[in-house]
């Protein structure tokens, strides 16, 4: 995360939040940045959820908490950056999803033209 100028991270939704992986990095990476001059501030962060019917929204804004917290852009996407289904190709044929998950992208490569 110190090398990169964009930061993207994504997690399952498990009972209404992210996975357990994803918030040990939350809170092992969040706290890091806080306590050692703000070093992921403004560098661009930007979430990714997955999920089956419901919790999404929590998960997304958790990702989302640890980009704010350390002063970091989140660019928008038009829409949450959530896909739907129970397996992969169910997500890969969510048409409005990939179009968010596209924007998403489009955005992101946009603001680090602005930046660098």
């Amino acid at each position: 995360m110190l090398e990169s100028d964009a930061v993207v991270i994504g997690s399952p939704t498990y009972f209404g939040n992210v996975s357990t992986e994803v918030k040990a990095l939350i809170d092992r990476a969040g706290l890091v940045g806080m306590v050692n001059n703000g070093i992921f501030k403004r560098k661009i962060g930007a979430g990714v959820v997955a999920v089956r019917r419901g919790g999404s929204v929590e998960a997304f804004h958790s990702i989302n908490n640890l980009f704010h917290l350390n002063q970091m852009i989140i660019p928008g996407s038009g829409y949450w950056t959530i896909g739907y289904g129970l397996a992969p190709e169910d997500v890969a044929s969510d048409e409005e999803s990939m179009r968010t998950l596209a924007n998403l992208a489009d955005n992101m490569i946009w603001l680090l033209d602005k930046i660098k």
